[in-house]
């Protein structure tokens, strides 16, 4: 029997974010595409029953779990610093940076590890992340790039600006993810619109709450003249950055009425909320991939996003593009490309049809059977 180690430690992540669906999705398609005589082992920190229990639930099939006797922020710091020991050997595969990177032999011993770099922002826009955070991705980039056997990133986008970085060679693999299976509409429809207190006609904003999602231009643009008179829904957990949306809104000159934050919310309540959504906008400074974008895109929802290089290459003009550059309009351009979409029904279809046909181009079976052949290659 032929395992693959993945470190799925980011799903039990106090705020698993973007990285903690795709650890999940690619994890979940990676044991559904397994080649035969070939399993699939999660390696998680020290966590709690609970949370060793509800990682099993979600990856029904898993062969098993490495439980590591170091809780998560001692793993990252002794992994950071070349501790490195694992049980077993062969085919290692990390979803993130988070892996044990030292020298070893593949030729000869068998051993490999891959590990993914999801973005360029600790070096592109470190201001958006904080300095623990940009000062450990840098260095475990540098032992990624000394020892790892390839580096996966989501996009093409990803891959440019990280050669201009680091020196990475041919060991770059371009593996996107996809829009969730889970993400399908609750069966009480009514009973979940009341609950959640949907508007008829909303506005709707995905993401962590921090700087780099840029949802304090997008507040700010609901201010401007050119905005519709449309309530801003924000649904995503909160991150750091004290990004505290009520005073954003008060200082905007928004009425309170005009912008709720929902939290964090379940795969079946975000269904919804995005399904019903007049608009979605995705404001992001910064991306490696954006999954929102395409998952509301799935919805049949018209999307408004900047052009960050990523999204632009995820969208690929399925949506409508806000330009970063020029901070004193944009976000008065940003208003009058919500209010272009949220006034014009056939616009509005157009993007919708033209959302869900490239969403559909994305799949995590494709991607997890992508992973397998590239520990192949290798």
């Amino acid at each position: 029997m032929t395992t693959l180690r993945v470190i799925i430690d980011q799903m039990i992540a106090p705020v698993p974010g973007g990285i903690g669906r795709y650890t999940e999705e690619l994890t979940r398609g990676l044991i559904a595409s397994a080649p035969r005589d070939c399993d699939v082992v999660g390696i998680v920190s020290a966590s709690s029953d609970t949370e060793y229990a509800d990682v099993l639930e979600r990856l029904p099939g898993l062969s098993s779990l490495y439980k590591s006797a170091l809780a998560r922020r001692e793993l990252f710091a002794a992994w950071q610093h070349g501790f490195t020991r694992l049980p077993g050997n062969g085919m290692l595969h990390a979803t993130s940076l988070l892996a044990p990177l030292s020298k070893h032999d593949r030729l000869h011993s068998g051993d490999q590890v891959v590990v993914t770099i999801h973005d360029a922002v600790p070096w592109t826009h470190p201001e958006t992340l904080t300095n623990r955070g940009v000062s450990w991705h840098k260095a475990m980039a540098k032992r990624a790039q000394k020892h790892a056997d390839a580096i996966v990133v989501p996009t093409h986008a990803v891959a440019t600006q990280l050669s201009e970085i680091l020196d990475l060679g041919d060991r770059v693999r371009v593996i996107g993810g996809a829009v969730s299976s889970n993400l399908v509409l609750p069966h009480d429809l009514d009973e979940a619109v009341d609950r959640l207190a949907l508007p008829d006609r909303y506005i709707l904003a995905v993401g962590t709450l921090e700087p780099r999602k840029g949802l304090d231009r997008l507040i700010r643009a609901l201010a401007h003249e050119n905005a519709p008179d449309l309530p801003l829904l924000i649904a995503g957990p909160d991150g750091w950055g004290n990004i505290n949306v009520a005073e954003l809104a008060a200082a905007a000159g928004l009425d309170e009425s005009r912008v709720r934050t929902l939290g964090y919310l379940s795969d079946s309540d975000l269904a919804l909320v995005m399904s019903r959504a007049t608009v979605f906008v995705y404001p992001s400074r910064a991306e490696g991939f954006g999954l929102p974008v395409l998952e509301a895109m799935s919805m049949g929802v018209p999307v408004i996003h900047t052009d960050d290089p990523a999204l632009v290459e995820v969208s690929a003009e399925s949506g409508i593009v806000v330009g970063l550059a020029d901070d004193d309009t944009f976000e008065e351009r940003l208003a009058t490309e919500i209010a272009t979409v949220a006034g014009d029904a056939k616009l509005a279809a157009r993007l919708g049809f033209k959302g869900m046909d490239r969403a559909q181009a994305f799949s995590w079976r494709a991607s997890a059977e992508k992973v397998w052949q590239l520990h192949a290659d290798l």
